[in-house]
């Protein structure tokens, strides 16, 4: 059976996407951050989101 990650989701996977949405907003609108553009934090933050979304996956199979 097929899972769907909208209807099986936590609700703390849900508060995580959440708040990785909002600091990309503020960083990208207000703090001027920019994928590529040398900065260190914006950086480190993308590869946690995408190191968490990966074990998250795998935890799920």
């Amino acid at each position: 059976m097929a899972r769907s990650l909208g209807r099986n989701s936590s609700p703390l996977l849900t508060a995580i996407g959440l708040a990785v949405a909002l600091v990309a907003i503020v960083g990208t609108q207000v703090l001027g951050w920019e994928w590529g553009s040398g900065q260190l934090l914006p950086t480190i933050i993308g590869v946690a989101a995408a190191v968490i979304a990966v074990f998250v996956l795998l935890s799920r199979r």
